[in-house]
C-alpha cells in the first residue's frame, strides 16, 4: 500500500499532462511493474499475494484501486481491467493457461484486460478446418488499446455461445482506430477500437467454456472493483478542495464548513460500502458452495450504486465548494470532474438497481440478516 500510495502521488501530480489525445500512462504502468503491483492478484502458488481471490485478501485489492483511482481515473481502468483478466483466468482457465498466463504477467510483465464492449459489428470466433479459430469483428472501448498485451477479448460462436479467449498482441495484426475515441474524459485509458478480423488463434489461447463470461456472482460481483476505483477521484476531490480552500483562506465560511462535512460524510460512507464488499465477497470465498450467489450479487449492485450517487454528490459540493475560478485550469477540478462523469457511466444502472429491489422483496428474512455483516 505504500508504494501503491507513492504512485499514485505520482499519478496525480502527472495526470494533466496525459489529459490529451493518444497519451498513455507508460511511466505510471512502469512504476506500477517495478513495484510489483501487476502480479498481486496471482495466486500464492503463482508468485502473487492472492487479492481478490483468497479470503481476506479483497480489502486491500480494492484500497489499492482506490489509491490508483485518486491519482488518475485513467490508470485505475486500466489496472482494474488488469485484475479482472487474470482473476477470470484463474477462475475459468486450465491449469496450464493459469500457469502459462501467470508467468507472462510474472517473469514478462505483461499487460492484461477485459475487453467485452462493442457495437453492431462485434466480434465472432469460428472454428477453422485447420483447428484453429478465427476471429472477425471489432470491440470498442477497449481500454489501454495498443498498450494491453494480453487481453481478453469475448466473442459469438457459430452456435450463439459467447467464448473468452486471449489475444497475443504482438503476435497477430489488429486494426486500431483511435479516431473512435473522442471522450468528455479518460483520455488517456486510450479506450479505442479495435478490429480483429483475421486474427487466428489456437485452441489453447480460449478460456473457459462457452457462457463462462457471464456466471454470476463473477461478471456483477466484480463491480465493486470499479467502484472502488471511482471512489478514489471523490476522494481526490475532497483532499483537493480543502487544499484550495486554505489556500484562499475561506475555510472560516460556515457554507463552506458545511460542505465540506457533507462531502466527508459521502467518503467515509464509500469507504463502509467497500468494506461491507470485501467481507461479503471473503465470506463467499469461504464458503464458495453454500454462498448466496444472489445476495453476492445484489451486494455489489448496492455499492456500484451507492458510490455512483457518492460521486456525484462529491463532484457538485466539490464545484460549489471551488466556484468558476476553481474550475480553470491548472486546477484538477475540471479534469477529474469530466474524468469522473465518464467512468461513472457503466452500463445497465438502472437493472441493478431493479436487481437490488427484487431480491430484497423476495427475502423473507429481516433486514438485518439481508447481508454477511448480519449473519453470525
Amino acid at each position: 500500500m505504500a508504494r501503491a500510495t507513492a504512485i499514485a502521488d505520482f499519478c496525480a501530480a502527472n495526470a494533466a499532462d496525459l489529459d490529451r489525445d493518444g497519451a498513455f500512462p507508460s511511466q505510471e504502468f512502469k512504476l506500477l511493474t517495478e513495484a510489483g503491483l501487476l502480479t498481486v492478484a496471482l495466486g500464492y502458488e503463482a508468485g502473487g499475494l492472492g487479492l481478490g481471490i483468497e479470503p481476506g485478501s479483497t480489502l486491500p485489492l480494492l484500497l489499492l484501486l482506490k489509491q490508483l483511482g485518486r491519482g488518475n481515473l485513467a490508470v485505475g481502468r486500466i489496472y482494474e481491467g488488469h485484475v479482472n483478466a487474470l482473476q477470470l483466468i484463474q477462475t475459468f482457465g486450465t491449469p496450464q493457461q493459469i500457469q502459462t498466463y501467470a508467468a507472462a504477467a510474472r517473469d514478462q510483465h505483461r499487460l492484461f484486460g477485459v475487453w467485452n464492449t462493442e457495437a453492431t459489428d462485434g466480434v465472432r470466433i469460428l472454428p477453422t478446418q485447420s483447428g484453429r479459430y478465427r476471429l472477425e469483428g471489432a470491440k470498442t472501448f477497449a481500454s489501454g488499446a495498443g498498450y494491453v498485451e494480453r487481453p481478453i477479448v469475448s466473442g459469438a460462436l457459430p452456435d450463439g455461445g459467447w467464448q473468452m479467449c486471449v489475444v497475443p498482441m504482438e503476435q497477430v495484426q489488429v486494426a486500431i482506430d483511435p479516431s473512435w475515441w473522442q471522450p468528455l474524459g479518460m483520455r488517456a485509458s486510450v479506450s479505442y477500437r479495435v478490429d480483429f478480423s483475421g486474427v487466428e488463434l489456437e485452441p489453447e489461447a480460449l478460456i473457459g467454456v462457452p457462457g463462462d463470461y457471464y456466471q454470476q456472482p463473477w461478471l456483477t460481483g466484480g463491480a465493486i472493483r470499479f467502484a472502488a476505483v471511482q471512489l478514489g477521484a471523490a476522494e481526490a476531490l475532497l483532499d483537493g478542495t480543502r487544499d484550495y480552500l486554505r489556500q484562499l483562506k475561506r475555510t472560516g465560511d460556515p457554507y463552506q464548513l458545511a460542505r465540506a462535512a457533507e462531502a466527508a460524510i459521502a467518503v467515509e460512507s464509500g469507504n463502509l460500502w467497500l468494506r461491507g464488499a470485501a467481507e461479503t465477497v471473503d465470506r463467499f470465498l469461504q464458503l464458495e458452495a453454500e454462498a448466496d450467489r444472489d445476495g453476492l450479487v445484489t451486494y455489489a449492485n448496492l455499492v456500484r450504486t451507492a458510490i455512483e450517487s457518492i460521486c456525484l454528490e462529491v463532484l457538485q459540493l466539490s464545484e460549489r465548494s471551488v466556484g468558476a475560478r476553481g474550475l480553470l485550469r491548472p486546477q484538477p477540478f475540471e479534469r477529474i470532474g469530466r474524468d469522473l462523469t465518464l467512468y461513472l457511466r457503466q452500463p445497465n444502472p438502472d437493472a441493478a438497481l431493479a436487481q437490488v429491489g427484487r431480491y430484497v422483496l423476495e427475502q423473507t428474512a429481516p433486514s438485518y440478516k439481508l447481508w454477511s455483516h448480519g449473519k453470525p
